[in-house]
């Protein structure tokens, strides 16, 4: 009986010993591995310009200050419809009231009145064209403008060009590196992709354009990049 049961014993231990090893590791690529990193990168003009349009009033009281900046807004925002620009591109982005202070040496403060703002965000989808409205919209009572923000309406297709160039140009430079070491590209074994960049555009484009009979304002867009940087693994044979 004894025997019995240390035999079977014997015939097992094997088995859950082999349980336990590791698995073997894969069997590497016969070749060798480069690794290649390569940036692609794109210039186009924007299509699209961002800028801030807002008013501000004050008086003595609230209430007169907040008054006074609602009907210069409503002017403003008229313009904006007169001049056909979307109600889906103006967004109001800030309404603020504050009082005013006089200030003297080893004095309290004093309230001497109230200043109100209103600001909207303005997206212009023919660059060629804010410069007018923005005219339009100081005519209409409009005091305070920032910007402009440059873009594009489709930033996607424009950084797919420069993913496919920076794949292009990685390839390139692998060709380059096998053909130096006596060998060939296989294939690819990864692909990794950093984060894309979109630099300013470049001139800054805000500016006044002066005439004996009338100044108007000039948004030129210039060009902007967009980079996008890529990390390829290639197997070379």
């Amino acid at each position: 009986m004894r025997k019995s049961m240390l035999a079977m014993l014997l015939l097992a231990a094997p088995v859950a010993v082999g349980a336990q090893l590791p698995a073997p590791p894969a069997a590497l690529p016969e070749g060798a591995v480069l690794d290649v990193q390569a940036e692609g990168k794109i210039a186009r003009a924007p299509d699209q310009a961002r800028v801030s349009a807002g008013v501000v009033a004050q008086a003595a009281s609230a209430e007169a200050a907040m008054r006074a900046q609602a009907e210069q807004m409503a002017r403003v925002l008229a313009a904006l419809d007169r001049a056909g620009i979307a109600a889906r591109d103006v967004q109001t982005t800030r309404v603020s009231l504050q009082p005013q202070y006089r200030y003297a040496q080893d004095q309290a403060p004093v309230i001497t009145g109230y200043q109100a703002a209103s600001q909207v965000s303005l997206r212009f989808r023919d660059i060629a064209r804010a410069g007018a409205v923005l005219d339009a919209l100081v005519r209409a009572g409009a005091n305070q403008i920032e910007g402009p923000s440059l873009g594009f309406a489709d930033p996607e297709a424009v950084l797919d060009e420069a993913r496919a160039q920076a794949v292009a140009r990685a390839r390139a430079r692998a060709e380059l590196y096998a053909k130096a070491a006596g060998l060939r590209v296989a294939r690819i074994l990864a692909i990794s992709e950093g984060g894309p960049s979109f630099a300013p555009p470049v001139p800054v484009a805000y500016a006044m354009a002066r005439s004996e009979a009338k100044a108007e304002t000039i948004l030129r867009p210039g060009e902007s990049e967009v980079s996008a940087t890529v990390s390829v693994r290639f197997l070379l044979q």
